[in-house]
C-alpha cells in the first residue's frame, strides 16, 4: 500500500475549492450571500464573459474591519456560528466559512472594504492563496470584492466551462433567484457593459416578480398567504390555465434561502392534480418561514440540499396553502361571472305552455332545407415547398406568396329525401391507401373531440387530437428533409434565461428540424420559419414548449433531442379537442387513420382509440 501523506496546503486548497467553486454562477452566490448576510440594501452585480473574465459584486452593507480582512480567505472562518449548537439554528445565508477561501485558491481577488467605524477603507488583493496587497483606500462603506480570470491556475478545469453566453445565464440565473427571494434589496446586473436587470427593493415580490421574469408571468400569478404549526407560507403561484411544460420556474425557499426539495415540489403538484393537465407543471415563488431549527441547510457545501425534522407538516403547510389559494382564486372567478338577478330576463308564460305533439303525421308534400356553402378547410395542411438548409438565406430574398382569390359562398337548396339518400350512401366500402378494403360507417362525433367509426361489428371512439399528433409524427420521421415554410412576419418569442440559452445552443437542431430562429436581445429570440406541418398558430407556446422540454430532459443523445422537437411540433399542429371539423373532414381522417394501422398510441403513449363491440353493448342491455 502506497505511503500516507498530509495534502500541503495548496492541494488541499483546490481540492476544496472544487466543491464550492464549479463557475462563475457559484462564485457569484457565495458573494451575494455574503453580501445579504452583512445587510446590504443595494446589491450591484457586474461581469465580463459570462464570468470567466471579470466579476464584481458591490454593496453596502457593514462592511469589514481591517483586523478581519485577512482572516476572510482563510478556510473555516466565519463570522456567522462560533460553536456547535449554532448549527441547530442558522439563520444567515452563509456559516461554512470555505467561499472566499475557495474563490481565492482558483482566481485572482480583489477586496476593498470600509466598516461603518473606522476612518479609511483596505484594499486587498489575493490570487491563487498567495497574498498580492495589502493598503489603505479611499471607499464608502460596504464591499466590493473583484474576482478575476477563474481557474487561471487550474487550466484542466477551465475546459470544462461552457460557452461564454451559457456562463453569463447561469449567473443571470443566481441573480434572479436571488432577488426574488429578497425583495426587499435592490438589486442591479450589469452584463459586458448593459444593464439588464434593476429591481426597486420596496419590498414587493410582485414588482420584483415583473422585473425578472415580466409581465407575462406576473400576470399569471396569483398570492399565497397561509399558516400552518407555527410556520408561514408566502409568495405566489401559477393560475391552472398557466402551467409549464417543465419545473424551472418553480423556485422554493426557506427563510430566503434557495433551497431544492422533492417534499416541497410534491406538495405543489398534489395541490394542482385535476387542475392541470398531465405532464404540465405549475408556476412558483414561495417562501416558508419556520423556526430554522425545524430544518437541515448543512447537507452540502452548495447549500441548497435541505434536510427537515418532520416532512410531514412542511407537505400539509405547501399543499393547503398552495390548495387555498387555488380555490379562492377560481371562487372569485366563479362569482365574477354569476348574473345578478336584473341580469336574467322575464320568458313569456306562453313558452312555458307551449305544447309539441311528436306523433302528429307531417303532411305529405315536398320538403327542402336551405344550407349555405362554406369554403372546405384542409384539415391536412398542404406541405410547402421543401426548403434547403444547406445555407443561410441572403437578408435582400423575397419571399413571394401567391394571392388566392377567396370563393364566395353560394346559396342553394336540397330536398330533404336527396339528402337521406347521400346518407346511406356514405356506409360503404373504401380502398385506403395500402389497399385494404375496410367497411366503415362515420356515425357521428362526441363533444367534438371523439369521432365515433362503426367498423364490422364494433365502435370505434377515435381521438382526433391524438390521431392527429400521431400521424404528425411519422410524417416528420419520414421525411429527409423537413418542410419548412417562412411566416408572413417574424415571431418574437420572450423567454427564461435559461430558455434562451437552450434555444441559442440548439438553434442549428432546430433549423435541421424546419425553425428558423436567431437571438435578438438577453432573452428572445425571433422565429422566421416552422415546419410546414405545424402552420403559424402557437409560435410561441411551442419555441417555449420545446426549450422546455430539451431544458429539463438534458441530453448530447441528437435522436433523442429530434424527437422531444418532433413530439412537440406535432402536438402543436394537430387539431384540437373542440375544434370543429365537417363530416368531410372527419371522413377523411378515419380514411388516412385506417391507412396507418400501425398507429395506436399517440407520441405521449395515449391510445388514439378504445372500442366496444357489439355483444358488449347488448349485453349491457340485457339482450345476451
Amino acid at each position: 500500500m502506497p505511503k500516507i501523506n498530509v495534502l500541503p496546503k495548496e492541494i488541499y486548497q483546490l481540492i476544496a475549492a472544487g466543491e464550492v467553486v464549479e463557475r462563475p454562477s457559484s462564485i457569484v452566490k457565495e458573494m451575494i450571500e455574503n453580501s445579504v448576510d452583512a445587510g446590504a440594501k443595494n446589491i450591484t452585480v457586474e461581469i465580463k464573459n459570462g464570468g470567466s473574465t471579470y466579476i464584481r459584486i458591490t454593496d453596502d452593507g457593514c462592511g469589514i474591519e481591517k483586523d478581519d480582512i485577512k482572516k476572510v480567505f482563510v478556510s473555516h472562518a466565519t463570522s456567522k456560528i462560533s460553536q456547535k449548537d449554532d448549527l441547530n439554528s442558522i439563520s444567515t445565508l452563509g456559516f461554512r466559512g470555505e467561499a472566499m477561501a475557495s474563490i481565492s485558491a482558483v482566481a485572482k481577488v480583489e477586496l476593498l472594504t470600509k466598516a461603518e467605524n473606522e476612518d479609511f477603507g483596505t484594499r486587498y488583493e489575493i490570487a491563487g492563496g498567495e497574498e498580492i496587497s495589502f493598503d489603505n483606500a479611499g471607499c464608502p462603506k460596504g464591499t466590493t470584492i473583484v474576482v478575476r480570470d477563474i481557474f487561471f491556475n487550474t487550466p484542466a478545469r477551465m475546459k470544462f466551462l461552457k460557452k461564454d453566453v451559457t456562463e453569463g445565464n447561469s449567473v443571470a440565473g443566481i441573480v434572479d433567484r436571488m432577488a426574488i427571494s429578497h425583495p426587499d434589496i435592490s438589486f442591479r446586473f450589469i452584463r459586458d457593459g448593459k444593464q439588464v436587470l434593476i429591481t426597486s427593493g420596496s419590498g414587493e415580490l410582485i414588482s420584483t416578480i415583473y422585473s425578472v421574469f415580466g409581465r407575462d408571468v406576473s400576470d399569471a400569478l396569483i398570492p399565497v398567504d397561509y399558516s400552518y404549526e407555527n410556520m408561514r407560507i408566502t409568495g405566489f403561484v401559477s393560475k391552472p390555465t398557466s402551467s409549464r411544460k417543465s419545473r424551472a420556474m418553480q423556485f422554493f425557499f426557506i427563510n430566503g434561502r434557495l433551497i431544492k426539495s422533492q417534499t416541497a415540489m410534491a406538495a405543489l403538484e398534489q395541490a394542482y392534480k385535476n387542475s392541470i393537465m398531465v405532464g404540465r407543471f405549475p408556476m412558483c415563488v414561495l417562501n416558508i418561514e419556520l423556526n430554522p431549527s425545524l430544518v437541515d441547510v448543512n447537507v452540502h457545501p452548495a447549500k441548497i440540499e435541505v434536510r427537515f425534522a418532520n416532512e410531514k407538516p412542511i407537505f400539509d403547510l405547501i399543499y393547503y396553502g398552495v390548495k387555498s389559494a387555488v380555490e379562492a382564486d377560481r371562487t372569485v372567478k366563479e362569482a365574477a361571472f354569476t348574473p345578478t338577478i336584473e341580469q336574467v330576463y322575464d320568458i313569456p308564460e306562453k313558452s312555458y305552455s307551449s305544447k309539441i305533439d311528436f306523433f302528429k303525421k307531417k303532411e305529405d308534400k315536398p320538403v327542402q332545407q336551405t344550407f349555405r356553402a362554406e369554403p372546405e378547410k384542409d384539415f391536412w395542411r398542404v406541405s410547402a415547398p421543401t426548403r434547403d438548409f444547406s445555407g443561410k438565406a441572403e437578408e435582400s430574398e423575397v419571399v413571394k406568396i401567391p394571392v388566392i382569390q377567396a370563393v364566395e359562398p353560394e346559396e342553394f337548396t336540397v330536398p330533404i329525401k336527396q339528402q337521406e339518400e347521400e346518407i346511406e350512401q356514405d356506409d360503404k366500402r373504401i380502398i385506403v391507401d395500402d389497399g385494404e378494403n375496410i367497411s366503415f360507417r362515420l356515425v357521428g362525433e362526441a363533444f367534438k373531440t371523439y369521432l365515433i367509426v362503426e367498423i364490422d361489428k364494433e365502435l370505434y371512439f377515435i381521438d382526433k387530437h391524438a390521431a392527429h399528433e400521431r400521424m404528425n409524427y411519422e410524417r416528420f420521421k419520414a421525411q429527409s428533409t423537413v418542410e419548412a415554410q417562412m411566416l408572413l412576419a417574424p415571431v418574437a418569442v420572450n423567454l427564461s434565461k435559461d430558455e434562451f440559452d437552450t434555444v441559442t445552443e440548439n438553434a442549428e437542431l432546430l433549423n435541421q428540424c424546419g425553425f428558423e430562429t436567431e437571438p435578438f436581445g438577453e432573452s428572445t429570440v425571433v422565429v422566421r420559419a416552422v415546419p410546414s406541418l405545424v402552420g403559424d398558430s402557437d409560435v410561441k407556446d411551442l419555441i417555449t414548449e420545446i426549450a422546455q422540454k430539451l431544458l429539463e430532459h438534458k441530453t448530447d443523445i441528437l435522436p433523442d433531442k429530434i424527437d422531444w422537437i418532433y413530439h412537440s411540433a406535432s402536438c402543436r399542429g394537430a387539431v384540437k379537442a373542440g375544434d370543429k371539423t365537417t363530416p368531410q373532414e372527419q371522413e377523411l381522417f378515419v380514411k388516412k387513420l385506417l391507412s396507418m394501422p400501425e398507429i395506436r398510441f399517440c407520441p405521449h403513449g395515449r391510445p388514439v382509440f378504445i372500442k366496444i363491440s357489439k355483444y358488449d353493448i347488448e349485453k349491457q342491455f340485457g339482450r345476451v
